[in-house]
């Protein structure tokens, strides 16, 4: 007997339930979830970064150390060494401008496609304002005698 009752008050939960309710609650089960994964995917994202960084300096210290006696040997002359040098110095001074401009590039990206996500939901906020309005109307209409 007890099993019946447990079974009618679950259909008249069932009953009370709306679609709204189910789609609300669940999308921001979801949402809150990956919400909350954000920052250990982004901190992994940044380990793996920096391991592999860590990786390449580590190879290039590794070639100095078994190359240079090598190209110490060569005996370059200083003033195409000198020009080596401005070369790498011209080139390094490019590609951290280029980083510094891809990161205010990608600040700025982030803050308007942020600004649009807000636009669009203030958007759907006088949508539904007048959506709940119309349909209150529509209600009101449909109540009157005939």
């Amino acid at each position: 007997m007890d099993n019946n009752v447990n079974s009618s008050s679950d259909k008249h939960e069932e009953r009370k339930l709306s679609l709204c309710d189910v789609l609300k609650e669940d999308t921001s089960e979801i949402i809150k979830k990956l919400e909350s994964q954000t920052p250990s995917i982004l901190q992994n994202y940044s380990d793996l970064y920096t391991a592999y960084l860590h990786m390449f300096d580590d190879i290039f210290d590794t070639c100095y150390i078994s190359e240079k006696q090598f190209f110490d040997k060569l005996d370059i002359d200083p003033i195409i060494l000198k020009q080596i040098k401005e070369n790498s110095k011209t080139v390094k001074k490019i590609y951290l401008e280029n980083m510094g401009m891809n990161a205010k590039y990608g600040d700025e990206y982030f803050k308007m496609r942020i600004l649009t996500v807000k636009s669009f939901d203030n958007f759907i906020h006088v949508l539904m304002k007048s959506y709940t309005k119309m349909l209150l109307h529509f209600n009101i209409f449909n109540s009157l005698p005939k």
